[in-house]
């Protein structure tokens, strides 16, 4: 019996293994890919078709060195798994990954991740990953002695390297243009843009490991209120997730996602971009001294932040967390972690909704003995599972996508669901405002919020967010941004609220959030820059 099932394995040589590899990842991995570029390039044209003989040439002569004997089948197989993987989520949500996407991804929690590993995901996997790597593994592979095996492997490449050559170059003012003006076709290659993605990301782990954080700001110091403020000065910066400013009504959204905090009079910044697409990029980025422009993530590794200098200046800060961590923001201040409480008002399937944070904000708010500041980190809107971000009785817009499995839901469904998260958000940070007025005879209260970044619900193809900026739509970089003060925080800082109303329309973006919150709390420092500070203009003595 053991001989008669050998007999039924399927022979086949090293070589054409591989061809065959490549043909099944290029054609049923890649549809984003082909999708893009049967777009750019036309369908049927030329172009086209010598770029399915350039990129299976190519696919080819990459492979085939690994056409040995214990090595070929593992290579295979790995290649196509991760293909099936990442296909999903370039097919399903028009995800693209660089470094940074890989970033967030190792930065996940289980409870974010479970989201993402839906029905369809396994169904999608087995298919087209597992499947025919289990044919891959029942095949019995023939391979020539050694040196025929190095003759006709290197004929391969060779003869695989010249056929991408001539298409290349035949079709090279073509591949040049699309390759400028549409840079996310090439990253839309699977598996090569993920693994790229992957080993640069820990190269640049591996490089950043030995990075020692650098002191900012150790010369701040708090500049005395005229006139005295004899109270406690406190500012709650929550830090928001996944809001666009696109479904905020403070903009001009045409539905009511934003009610209390309309009647709560904040102040409202429409013209607001992010520093990323995704909360591992921004949220160093909104809490560092650097610009989008100057900002990588070594330097945020190397540098304290927006925190420490407010520490230094005396300033007592915490940093409360629902999320998936302060991605080194707060690691040398109090930090407390609420995103793995158990309260069963607030919390399921091992998240916990924003409310959680109440009854922890008026243990701290009762405990403020001088001028302090603390970070709400949000879970806010973090999709797909737009659902679990309110409570259901809370849902207003009406029928919610309540699975997350977009595919399953329609369009007006998904938008319905995410706006009940903002409807959400508005209602958590109006309850925090109406706590801070609620002490305002203790302390001068001031709060300010502002999105790490926003989502795509179905625009351009794309869902979700975490898009190479290059290439991201407004959906995922046009961030909400709003403040509130009351009378003797406004006064101590020496507020023109009415002036700030009109500079609120001015392009405002991440690289604001430093400066103002040291703005905010009357910080002097060397590294306190005035032209990025929001509030700057209005307020009388700096002007």
């Amino acid at each position: 019996m053991p001989g008669h099932m050998s007999s039924l394995r399927p022979r086949i040589g090293s070589i054409p293994l591989c061809i065959l590899t490549s043909c099944y990842i290029l054609l049923f991995c890649n549809n984003t890919f082909w999708r893009k570029a049967t777009d750019y390039l036309g369908s049927g044209s030329g172009s086209l078709w010598a770029l399915y003989l350039a990129m299976l040439a190519l696919f080819v002569a990459v492979i085939t060195p690994f056409s040995t004997k214990y090595l070929v089948k593992p290579v295979l197989i790995f290649l196509i798994l991760v293909a099936a993987v990442a296909s999903h989520f370039t097919d399903t949500f028009g995800a693209l990954f660089d470094s940074d996407m890989i970033r967030n991804a190792m930065e996940t929690t289980p409870a974010e991740a479970q989201h993402l590993i839906t029905s369809e995901f396994i169904v999608h996997v087995a298919i087209f990953g597992i499947l025919p790597s289990l044919v891959i593994g029942w095949a019995k592979v023939d391979h020539r002695p050694f040196m025929r095996k190095v003759f006709w492997n290197l004929t391969a490449i060779l003869a695989s390297l010249a056929i991408f050559g001539i298409c290349g170059v035949t079709y090279s003012r073509e591949y040049t243009a699309a390759v400028r003006q549409r840079r996310d076709i090439a990253k839309s290659v699977n598996p090569v843009a993920p693994i790229v993605s992957t080993v640069r990301y820990v190269l640049n782990a591996g490089k950043e490991a030995s990075i020692v954080v650098q002191p900012v700001g150790a010369d701040a110091t708090v500049k005395p209120s005229d006139p005295p403020i004899n109270k406690p000065r406190v500012t709650i910066i929550v830090a928001g997730e996944t809001a666009r400013a696109e479904n905020f009504s403070l903009g001009g959204y045409p539905r009511e996602t934003n009610p209390r905090l309309k009647a709560a009079n904040v102040i409202y910044f429409p013209n607001t971009t992010s520093c990323g697409t995704a909360t591992a990029t921004s949220v160093p980025c909104m809490f560092s001294r650097f610009t989008r422009a100057d900002f990588t993530h070594a330097k945020a590794m190397a540098n304290e932040t927006l925190l420490d200098v407010l520490a230094h200046a005396g300033i007592d800060v915490a940093w409360f967390d629902n999320n998936t961590g302060s991605k080194g923001v707060a690691d040398r201040v109090q930090y407390l972690d609420l995103a793995n409480s158990k309260d069963p008002r607030f919390c399921q399937y091992g998240e916990c909704l924003d409310g959680i944070f109440l009854d922890k904000l008026d243990g701290w708010l009762d405990h403020v003995k001088g001028d302090s500041v603390l970070v709400l980190h949000q879970l806010g809107s973090h999709g797909p599972a737009y659902y679990l971000r309110y409570p259901e009785h809370q849902g207003r817009f009406v029928p919610d996508c309540r699975t997350p499995e977009l595919g399953k839901c329609s369009t007006g469904e998904i938008v319905n669901a995410y706006d009940n998260s903002i409807l959400y958000t508005d209602d958590f940070i109006a309850t925090i405002i109406d706590r801070l007025k609620s002490r305002s005879g203790k302390m001068a209260t001031g709060l300010i919020y502002m999105s790490d970044h926003g989502e795509s619900l179905g625009e351009k193809g794309l869902y979700l967010h975490g898009t190479p900026y290059m290439f991201a739509p407004s959906q995922q970089t046009h961030v909400p941004f709003l403040t509130w003060f009351d009378n003797d925080f406004s006064k101590s800082m020496d507020l023109d609220t009415a002036c700030l109303r009109k500079e609120a329309l001015a392009a405002t973006s991440h690289d604001n959030l430093f400066h103002s919150v040291l703005g905010m709390m009357n910080v002097e420092t060397s590294v306190y820059d005035k032209r990025l500070d929001v509030f700057a203009k209005c307020r009388s003595r700096n002007s």
